[in-house]
């Protein structure tokens, strides 16, 4: 015979009525009603103070500033903490040659074609809209995302925002275009 089929068979003596519940076993118990009563009320108890635990602002001042153009020299050099890189091996790593289309010339050296001149609109229209306002920061909303900025922070339409204004009760933002938008 097999040592498991004798533990299978085994009989396993049950406790009298009278007998005294072991004290493990009382706080095993105690301690697996008390999770369920936590579990139980800790949402409503989260429910009814939410101000103790809401997510903070956005524009609580906790964010940090990096270059703001894409094209601007100081960018390919930055470090992931958003510092500039001073790590020489790091800089030369860096390709260093700008490349674009350049147009053509006739042979007096003036632009070929030139039907627009050298001031072109920036292509398309933003499309941008002001969300909200608030610690002197706005929430604007384009196409590819929501951007959170200040006066002096260059806008999707390539402006500048210049101001932010209440007038009548609504929020106004005026970009150095001109442009004037407002909070719906």
């Amino acid at each position: 015979m097999n040592m498991n089929d004798q533990d299978a068979d085994e009989i396993v003596p049950q406790r009298k009525r009278g007998e005294r519940i072991p004290t493990i076993d009382k706080a095993l118990g105690a301690a697996g009603i008390t999770l369920a009563a936590i579990a139980t009320f800790f949402p409503w108890y989260a429910f009814l103070h939410q101000d103790k635990f809401a997510m903070p602002a956005p524009w609580s001042g906790a964010t940090r500033d990096l270059p703001e153009k894409i094209g601007s020299g100081t960018v390919a050099s930055l470090s992931p903490d958003g510092e500039p890189e001073t790590d020489p091996e790091v800089k030369a790593a860096v390709d260093q040659l700008f490349t674009a289309t350049v147009p053509s010339t006739d042979d007096e050296g003036t632009l070929a074609n030139q039907k627009d001149g050298p001031e072109q609109p920036f292509p398309g229209s933003s499309g941008f809209k002001l969300m909200h306002v608030a610690n002197g920061r706005a929430l604007i909303e384009d196409a590819s995302g929501m951007y959170i900025v200040r006066v002096g922070s260059v806008l999707p339409d390539n402006s500048r925002l210049a101001t932010l204004e209440q007038r009548e009760g609504r929020w106004v933002m005026i970009t150095s275009n001109g442009d004037i938008f407002q909070t719906n």
